[in-house]
């Protein structure tokens, strides 16, 4: 049984890579990892502001707004809630990659285009095997249009692409017009491997507290549809590698995004939820659907259940849209 795949260049034993997360924050961790199957590992990200103001100038952005709605200061991190800073964090990469063999990616977490992304070269220099730029960017600023958003994307990408010789992905969210034009121009911009999609998280009010709550809620096999359902249209029409995340919780949910066209699948809610130990059960389930179903590779998988054969996508995806709402049957 072959599960071997290829992802930015690197050579993986198998599709399952571990996403960013807390797991990533201590370096024991990466040798749990590894010993429990997975291929690669994501660096937790190290935050845009963290490289362009450092602690302390930040520490000013944050206590600026001494004079606002108290319920609002909720919303602003405090100093302490990053976990490393610019420099720790290129040791913690150094760290990682002498205590592991699997592929280190890093991740750098941006809104803007900027000299931070100097910061690249170093993460490479500390011994990355590739980085994932996450653009983490809420269009909330009513006179920026969509053109300029999508130019803010084009331009970190191109930055870092021109410091770094490592290769770059890029994970965005879905909230594009045009979805599969941005990739496009992703693409051509020189993304070595496009990552979706991005959760944007929804803060919840503390009525009683008068507080904004920024709590993350894990996510559930239902999210992994819209990265399902977008890579099948774009496999086959980008030559960027494709990641899936958000969702992936059971061995048929990286068998699917695989069959859609992904090259990998990255965990973290499972694995939060589960334990890192989690991936030798995907595993397992992974091989055994093959074997049961007369796959011998996963290369063999790749994209034979996306849009790819498809001469009109909109027409299909129309047609689908339609036969969905008329599939629903009343159970009152």
């Amino acid at each position: 049984m072959d599960l071997t795949t290829t992802y930015l260049g690197l050579k993986l034993k198998n599709p399952l890579i571990a996403s960013a997360s807390p797991l990533s924050n201590n370096v024991d961790n990466f040798k749990v990892l590894e010993d429990a199957g997975v291929a690669a590992i994501v660096n937790h990200s190290l935050f845009e502001e963290q490289i362009t103001h450092e602690v302390g100038e930040l520490q000013h952005y944050l206590s600026n707004h001494s004079e606002s709605y108290a319920e609002s200061l909720s919303y602003f991190p405090k100093v302490g809630d990053f976990p490393l800073g610019p420099e720790e964090y290129l040791s913690h990469i150094y760290k990682a990659k002498k205590a592991v063999k699997v592929p280190i990616i890093a991740s750098l977490n941006a809104h803007t285009e900027g000299g931070w992304v100097t910061f690249a070269k170093q993460i490479q220099q500390a011994g990355a095997d590739a980085l994932e730029l996450n653009v983490y960017f809420m269009a909330a600023d009513p006179d920026v249009d969509g053109r300029q958003i999508e130019e803010t994307y084009i331009e970190i990408l191109q930055q870092v692409k021109s410091v770094v010789t490592i290769p770059v992905a890029i994970k965005i969210g879905p909230y594009f017009s045009a979805f599969a034009n941005m990739a496009k121009r992703l693409d051509e911009a020189g993304a070595d491997g496009l990552v979706l999609f991005n959760r944007f998280y929804q803060p919840d009010i503390d009525l009683e507290g008068l507080m904004i709550v920024p709590n993350v809620t894990l996510s559930t096999s239902y999210d992994m549809r819209l990265p399902l359902r977008w890579i099948g249209i774009l496999f086959g029409h980008i030559k960027a590698d494709l990641a899936a995340t958000t969702g992936i919780h059971s061995s048929e949910d990286v068998i699917k995004v695989i069959m859609s066209g992904a090259d990998v699948a990255m965990l973290c809610s499972v694995l939060l939820r589960h334990g890192p130990d989690h991936a030798k059960t995907l595993l397992q389930g992974i091989e055994k659907w093959m074997k049961e179903h007369d796959y011998a590779s996963i290369e063999q998988m790749r994209g034979s259940m996306s849009q790819q054969s498809i001469v009109n996508p909109e027409s299909f995806e129309r047609a689908n849209y339609m036969r969905t709402l008329q599939s629903y049957k009343e159970t009152l």
